[in-house]
């Protein structure tokens, strides 16, 4: 490390955290896979001395930092699960900067922050996803958990598209090997978001059917160029645009080569890293979070008092509703 490199805390997910050191980073993971929650001396501890910014990487997860409104260094959220929990942009609005993944949600976080300090940031595909040697035994393809209790309109679609399309196949497993073995993967996107697994898909090298949705996706990709789309929710169409795919090996086959060069020009943990990064360097330049010591608002206290009142009755867990609840009094 070099005298310029800055330390991060780098909580939750793990997302393209490796390649921040190439951008002048020194990361210290502290990964989390269940709800929990972390004040800033033990945010020190754990970096073994106080670092210059500290990363929230969504986790899908109940508020993990407490306090972060006072933290002494440059504070951000990366945030992936917007479309599922509505109370992330009033979170966000305790940090100095944010990057979202959904493009559709940036206003409502620009609102709670301000519009130079959110970043669109769209899902990518890890370095993992790339296309292998594999016998294609799969026409459509499905890959992901279908449960009509936790994903009810995933699994009804798809009870209707196998009703049209007898050849579709659901699987779950490791999607780096299980997408290759596709003719045609199929993606769903229950809410409109503009998921991982289509980025996935086509850094695999495989031909994509997927949603015609919003969230940027026609910004990243052509429409009959880099992949195929169908209308969202319509079995017919999807099944109809499945048939035709399968019959033209040689349309396939350019729309497959097509989507793997794209992700691997734009859209690879390497490039979100980089974007990332000046991100935060925008933030250190601009003194973010000494105007936020200098300037403390009280309607984000009341804002984040009650945001912890009420993780305090839903978590679930006696010893972190209690520091909920003492975050809270923090607020009153």
């Amino acid at each position: 490390m070099t005298s310029t490199t800055r330390t991060i805390a780098w909580v939750g997910g793990q997302f393209f955290e490796p390649q921040m050191a190439a951008h002048g980073f020194h990361t210290v993971r502290i990964p989390m896979v269940q709800p929990g929650a972390f004040t800033w001396p033990e945010l020190v501890e754990r970096c073994g001395g106080a670092p210059d910014a500290v990363v929230y990487a969504d986790r899908s997860l109940p508020p993990p930092l407490l306090g972060v409104e006072r933290f002494p260094c440059l504070t951000a959220f990366y945030c992936i699960d917007s479309h599922i929990h509505g109370w992330y942009a009033a979170y966000a609005g305790a940090f100095d900067l944010c990057a979202v993944s959904l493009r559709d949600d940036v206003p409502a976080f620009a609102r709670e922050l301000s519009p130079r300090r959110v970043l669109w940031l769209p899902p990518f595909a890890e370095d993992r996803y790339q296309p292998r040697p594999a016998d294609k035994d799969f026409d459509l393809l499905f890959v992901g958990t279908v449960n009509p209790e936790t994903t009810p309109l995933r699994h009804e679609f798809l009870v209707r598209l196998a009703a049209l399309f007898p050849g579709l196949a659901v699987r779950q497993g490791d999607f780096t090997q299980l997408l290759p073995r596709a003719r045609v993967v199929l993606n769903i996107a229950e809410r409109g978001d503009l998921n991982f697994r289509v980025f996935e898909a086509l850094a695999c090298g495989s031909c994509l059917l997927t949603p015609a949705i919003a969230n940027g996706q026609n910004e990243l990709f052509r429409a009959g160029a880099h992949l195929a789309v169908y209308a969202p929710g319509d079995a017919a169409d999807a099944a109809a645009l499945a048939r035709a795919l399968l019959a033209d090996d040689d349309r396939r086959a350019a729309l497959a080569l097509a989507g793997l060069s794209q992700v691997d020009a734009a859209h690879r943990p390497a490039h979100r890293a980089a974007t990332f990064a000046a991100h935060l360097r925008q933030g250190f330049d601009e003194g973010l979070a000494f105007k936020r010591l200098a300037q403390p608002k009280a309607a984000r206290r009341k804002q984040l008092r009650l945001l912890f009142l009420h993780w305090a009755e839903q978590c679930g867990d006696a010893a972190l509703a209690a520091r909920y609840l003492t975050e809270a009094k923090t607020h009153g």
